[in-house]
């Protein structure tokens, strides 16, 4: 990616952050207005916490996008009221994975139900994002987590893709799914410049199984990855080939959001703004 793609898809970012105590008060003070914000939901915590923080700041005037996991939905009655909580909080932009909770939590054991029941409620939601796996997914083998973007594509309006560290891996993750004919502009799932420590902690908990299978693999890579400037997300960015179909970036925060802020503004003012 060249310098000038990179300081486009600069201004088109999402920040990922957790629905923690302290998270309201950090995006209020260091995310500028016109970043869109997207909440994750717990397993172990359900959807509580992330739809009381959606409310919250959508008041504030930012843009959310709560993550409105299947496995986490007991039945369709809880769904219709997470619409309309939502609805009412003025959000029209969901993403619907289908989550890890294990057991789910009623009847919806996949995002694909909870998509088409979205469809036959008449599409609340002006945008709703789907996830894409650059890499290997734990729980579930390569070709049919391609075949669920194919079958969720007519649901849904974007694609969010799950972190990756590899640009050759994610490079040819989006000519594969350019191949397989699936054109839903892409978000391209990237950390941001957070603590080593703190990614390896959160990547282990987020399904993102080869990369830190290949870091225990590589010692020397993992000294880089661990060493100062180690891991760069522009390092990651400027070597990765981008097809047009990526609208943006997705940023994974970890809730290092000031961290995040500070490297999007220093970098653009790099790039020339």
């Amino acid at each position: 990616m060249d310098a000038t793609a990179l300081r486009a898809l600069l201004h088109r970012v999402r920040y990922e952050v957790l629905p923690a105590r302290a998270t309201e008060e950090k995006v209020l003070a260091h995310v500028p207005g016109d970043v869109v914000v997207t909440v994750t939901a717990s397993p172990v915590k359900g959807l509580e916490p992330t739809l009381d923080l959606t409310g919250r700041l959508a008041a504030h005037g930012f843009r959310v996008v709560p993550h409105v996991p299947a496995r986490l939905l007991r039945d369709d009655t809880h769904l219709k009221e997470v619409v309309d909580r939502l609805r009412e909080a003025g959000v029209e932009d969901v993403f619907v994975p289908a989550g890890d909770a294990d057991p789910p939590a009623g009847s919806f054991d996949a995002a694909l139900p909870v998509l088409r029941r979205l469809s036959e409620l008449g599409g609340p939601f002006a945008r709703v994002g789907i996830t894409g796996y650059p890499e290997s997914h734990p729980l579930i083998h390569d070709d049919i987590t391609v075949q669920a973007m194919w079958d969720k594509r007519e649901h849904a309006t974007y694609l969010v893709s799950n972190l990756c560290f590899d640009p050759r891996v994610l490079g040819e993750w989006l000519a594969r799914i350019q191949r397989r004919g699936i054109t839903l502009p892409v978000h391209l799932g990237v950390a941001g410049p957070v603590h080593r420590a703190k990614l390896m902690a959160m990547a282990t908990k987020i399904g993102v199984g080869e990369s830190t299978r290949f870091l225990a693999k590589h010692p020397s890579w993992f000294l880089r990855f661990a060493a100062p400037g180690g891991y760069s997300p522009e390092r990651l960015l400027t070597r990765t080939e981008v097809t047009p179909q990526v609208a943006g970036l997705h940023l994974f925060t970890f809730n290092q959001i000031a961290e995040t802020e500070n490297w999007r503004r220093e970098l653009l003012d790099r790039l020339g703004g």
